[in-house]
């Protein structure tokens, strides 16, 4: 049954934009409140729940090897969600990544201990660590892809970084969830304390649930179902096509790196018999920083509107780069006041260029029939290699823990292939949204479609 067209200059009605990028907000929000609690449990809880705490370094060093666990499931997830919200449509993907993790977090508050079972413990502590990446993988780019197809075409910038502010909204949400948590007596902390933010996201799931399950499908997807059809096989025509910006993509994507080293690595360290920050003060710094993201985000996505993707982006590598080796040496010195204003500057303002412009800068690379795809598979690759970065950075520091400077230097380099990709990029703010990803604003030859 094919979907019936809209007229050719048909957009989407006014509130749709409104619509997809709260859909696109609240949904990103659970994912990422229930990411991040992980990666806060990872360096605070699990290290004594689920591994043996006789040898603290080894444990932590496994427990955080399990955060990086789901970026690695991340690239197999991609490849699925990709494909099927290329054939199916962004919105049935968006509900299915939703539900996938609001049920595999749930279940990580019900998993019993080493204590308890044994490594049975960590065993399920990872099966339930790789549905949270699969889920991951489809989530951004699918909700990414539905604001920015429903944005109109002159704030497809603004309207596609609500992804992102869900994002940060969730690390807040997760940080906040987290300090009355640390705060209990380390007997109620270790017992029940650490799963009420896991059991806690069942309620948020509910809520984003009922508003993207009203949303509709995208004008530019629904016109190419109509048209031409959806592609067959989405990926042999983005290998085909896009080779090239899948590179760019991921080599955009490892400017994760400094988000995961800043919320967990950093995190470890700072209360580290090393430093011997308190949980709850390191916590804050983590939740005021994602407070100002919320708003810097949308400033600098509308920035990039007026002047382009590029220069905005390029902002925020090289400045995360720098800012990276000012705030690990501020929690070397142990000045809580020199690293609350350093981490808010690193993570709040500098890495938000880069991180809430990325969702129209890499969406814009791909044309509508891989739209999803492209940017799925080429993030979570990047993200992937991210996601241990927090493990490498734990063996690069020694086997004391205190090795920042080279840690810093390590995340600076992770900025530099985000610098080329950027540097070799296209520039598309202003091009129009159904010649995105056409070169010069004409099609390739076509591939074998299917009626929607």
């Amino acid at each position: 049954m094919s979907v019936p067209a809209p007229p050719p200059e048909a957009t989407a009605p006014p509130s749709q934009p409104k619509k997809a990028a709260a859909a696109a907000w609240i949904g990103s929000a659970l994912e990422y409140y229930d990411f991040f609690i992980y990666g806060s449990a990872a360096a605070l809880i699990f290290p004594k729940v689920f591994f043996d705490d006789s040898d603290p370094a080894t444990a932590t060093l496994l427990s955080l090897a399990t955060f990086g666990v789901a970026y690695a499931a991340r690239p197999v997830g991609a490849l699925f969600l990709g494909h099927f919200g290329d054939r199916l449509g962004r919105k049935k993907i968006m509900v299915f990544t939703l539900m996938l993790m609001g049920v595999s977090t749930f279940l990580i508050g019900c998993l019993p201990t080493r204590a308890q079972v044994g490594t049975l413990a960590p065993v399920l502590l990872v099966l339930c660590r790789v549905l949270q990446g699969i889920s991951a993988a489809g989530e951004q780019a699918s909700a990414s892809s539905m604001s920015l197809e429903h944005a109109p075409g002159h704030r497809r910038g603004f309207f596609s970084s609500f992804t992102l502010s869900g994002t940060q909204g969730g690390q807040l949400i997760a940080t906040l969830a987290f300090i009355p948590i640390a705060a209990l007596p380390e007997e109620q902390l270790l017992s029940w304390g650490w799963r009420v933010p896991f059991w806690a996201s069942v309620l948020v799931a509910v809520v984003a649930y009922l508003i993207r399950r009203r949303l509709a499908e995208t004008p530019a997807f629904t016109r190419q179902a109509a048209g031409e059809g959806v592609v067959k096989l989405p990926l042999a025509v983005l290998m085909r096509e896009h080779w090239a910006d899948v590179l760019r993509v991921v080599g955009g994507a490892l400017i994760a790196s400094v988000s995961t080293i800043f919320t967990v690595w950093a995190l470890a360290y700072a209360t580290s018999d090393a430093v011997g920050m308190s949980r709850s003060s390191m916590l804050w710094v983590g939740a005021l920083a994602n407070l100002v993201a919320l708003g810097a985000i949308p400033l600098w996505a509308t920035l990039s509107d007026r002047i382009g993707r590029r220069p905005v982006f390029l902002v925020g590598a090289v400045g995360s780069a720098v800012m990276m080796f000012l705030y690990l040496w501020a929690i070397s010195t142990g000045s809580y006041p020199l690293v609350l204003l350093l981490g808010i500057v690193t993570f709040g303002v500098v890495y938000s260029a880069a991180n809430g412009v990325w969702p129209a800068f890499y969406g814009e690379m791909f044309s509508t029939r891989v739209r999803l795809s492209g940017m799925a598979i080429g993030t979570q690759i990047g993200f992937a290699v991210a996601g241990f970065a927090v493990t490498f950075a734990a063996e690069i520091a020694g086997p004391d823990g205190t090795g920042w400077s080279a840690v810093a230097l390590f995340t600076a380099a992770l900025c530099v292939p985000p610098v080329v990709a950027a540097l070799s990029a296209r520039e598309t703010h202003k091009v129009p949204t159904e010649l995105l990803g056409e070169r010069g604003g004409q099609r390739p030859s076509q591939p074998q479609t299917v009626s929607a």
